[in-house]
């Protein structure tokens, strides 16, 4: 399928398929095309390409949650990671993750313990059913008292809770929680610290009921059935996000329209032929982000107002990211001259030494090479899957930094400067700033460019 080539490029990342400028990406405000003359239906094949794209931001999380609960997740307890052993697409490995599903309701809230961290990252997030970020807890969020017992409580919930506890109100009754300690180079010590976070609930709640989704992956996208059940589904979670109303709506229409067989064929055939190649084109500035030096800074991550196609992008590629103010992401899949980045080729890139990755993040920078499919890290023989503060980088004679990006170590590169490639793969890469500052924190700073070698 001709649109295949495109969606294996998305999320975050210029299009594989795509080297001049983007055409223009699908919104809430592009004007619809008219639905064929034969046609009944009150919506146009553009709004079949928004509601899907909408609907399958939704979709994508409920997926996800139907795999945690069938791993084994327990409501309103804390499971700890090791490090790196997470499985959903980009994973950033300078943490220690820790992961819950939370219930809380009028009667009950959850507690959450944090422990005291001293010059280490962490926070714990809350995230909705749509991916948005609800609520972060660390020392930025809560500079008077930034560890003990949270209690994490629906709005207008009458709990008592135990002295000396912060209340935080959320909006939402389910929520997905990632908690993230930095490991720096002593992983036994933030293993340790991971491992005083906990939580519990103060009363017992009543876990969702998960309406049935299609069956889907990456390369699989559901068609016209994602709307067979689309109604149950937004029922399910509250698009919480002012501006939502409309595209919803859209939702509702079709999945009514779809129960005749001749509107049914008409929306699977839009979906195929034209929703899909919309979010594979999207996918060039994740939805409505800017691009430099063939680096991709997306617009909105965390939180999305009414952006709905840059959230579905999101979560289609790296689900569960925080807030910018937390960290900012830039995706990359090709080099200066706009050519898909190869593991067969030797890359360089390189930071003038006034303009150092240290002066754009409060906390750690990193960057990391996933596969361009369903981005997960690359196997290498070193086992060395991120360039970052603690791989001992060399700089230049002059100050300046040069990492190098290549199948075999390249000659006069130092070996910790060097992250091995996939030999014959393409590949993209994800850089990281957590603790964003600067040009980084305002949108003005990229990465430079990747330089073909040989």
């Amino acid at each position: 399928m001709a649109w295949m080539s495109c969606l294996v490029a998305l999320a975050f990342v210029p299009s594989a398929c795509k080297r001049s400028t983007p055409e223009a990406t699908p919104t809430a405000s592009t004007p619809p095309t008219q639905a064929p003359a034969e046609s009944k239906a009150a919506y146009s094949d553009q709004d079949i390409s928004d509601a899907w794209i909408y609907l399958l931001g939704r979709l994508l999380v409920l997926r996800q949650q139907k795999a945690d609960l069938a791993e084994g997740f327990k409501w309103n307890e804390m499971i700890h990671r090791k490090p790196g052993a997470v499985e959903w697409p980009n994973p950033n490995l300078d943490v220690a993750y820790s992961e819950a599903w939370v219930a809380v309701d009028e009667d009950s809230c959850t507690i959450v313990t944090v422990p005291k961290v001293s010059k280490r990252y962490y926070t714990v997030q809350f995230l909705n059913g749509w991916g948005e970020t609800v609520a972060n807890i660390n020392e930025r969020t809560q500079a008077k008292r930034p560890a003990g017992d949270f209690a994490v409580c629906l709005q207008g919930a009458n709990v008592t809770l135990p002295a000396n506890t912060t209340r935080i109100d959320v909006p939402v009754k389910y929520m997905r929680v990632l908690a993230r300690v930095e490991l720096g180079d002593n992983w036994d010590q933030a293993v340790a610290l991971q491992h005083k976070f906990s939580m519990h609930a103060t009363g017992e709640t009543t876990p969702p009921s998960l309406p049935a989704i299609p069956d889907f992956d990456v390369q699989h996208l559901p068609g016209v059935e994602a709307f067979e059940n689309a109604p149950a589904v937004l029922d399910s979670e509250k698009d919480i996000n002012a501006g939502m109303d409309a595209v919803a709506a859209k939702v509702r229409a079709i999945a009514a329209g779809i129960q005749d067989p001749a509107e049914r064929a008409r929306v699977d055939k839009v979906i195929h032929e034209k929703a899909q190649v919309d979010l594979g084109k999207a996918s060039a500035t994740i939805g409505h982000g800017r691009v430099q030096n063939n680096w991709v800074r997306p617009a909105v991550v965390g939180t999305y107002n009414d952006d709905w196609l840059g959230r579905t992008l999101v979560n289609l590629g790296g689900i569960w990211a925080n807030r910018m103010d937390e960290v900012v992401y830039y995706k990359g899949n090709l080099d200066g001259d706009g050519v898909q980045l190869n593991g067969s080729h030797t890359y360089t890139m390189t930071f003038p030494k006034d303009d150092l990755p240290p002066k754009y993040a409060d906390y750690f920078w990193s960057v990391i090479a996933v596969d361009p499919v369903f981005a997960r890290v690359l196997p290498n023989p070193k086992n060395r899957f991120l360039l970052n503060r603690e791989s001992g980088l060399k700089y230049n004679a002059d100050g300046s930094l040069t990492l190098y990006f290549a199948p075999e170590k390249p000659a006069d590169a130092p070996d910790p400067n060097w992250l091995p490639t996939p030999a014959g793969k393409d590949y993209r890469l994800t850089f990281r700033f957590y603790g964003p500052k600067g040009g980084v924190a305002d949108g003005s700073y990229f990465p430079p460019p990747l330089v073909k070698k040989s």
